[in-house]
């Protein structure tokens, strides 16, 4: 079981997410609904595996990763996008996300996204 911390500043995506990782048996040990409250909750809890929406208020979630990263260059960060943002998926690879999921999700597509990130 790994812990989890889910970013999305929509509760419903949240919401999804938390129902797919609960099923799998992951403890998800916090939520955040910006990037900025993403950084101060990754440094507190440091869980194995963040999803991290790109778009959202206060911080985007290109500059967490990359706050995120400084504090833990071995971050497991899952990026959740929407589709037509391709650009902003290679900035997140760039800034050190490990994989990335589009919206709306597909359950087995997040499925093996997480088993990747968490059995390497």
């Amino acid at each position: 079981m790994a812990t989890v911390i889910i970013v999305d500043d929509s509760l419903f995506m949240r919401s999804v997410l938390k129902d797919i990782l609960l099923d799998l048996g992951h403890s998800v040990i916090a939520e955040a609904e910006n990037g900025y409250d993403a950084v101060l909750k990754y440094a507190h809890f440091r869980p194995d595996l963040i999803t991290m929406d790109i778009n959202m208020p206060k911080m985007d979630g290109l500059e967490a990763v990359k706050k995120i990263v400084e504090l833990d260059p071995k971050a497991n960060i899952l990026m959740c996008s929407a589709l037509g943002q391709q650009e902003a998926i290679i900035q997140a690879f760039k800034a050190g996300a490990k994989d990335f999921i589009v919206k709306p999700f597909e359950m087995e597509r997040v499925v093996n996204a997480v088993t990747k990130m968490l059995d390497n």
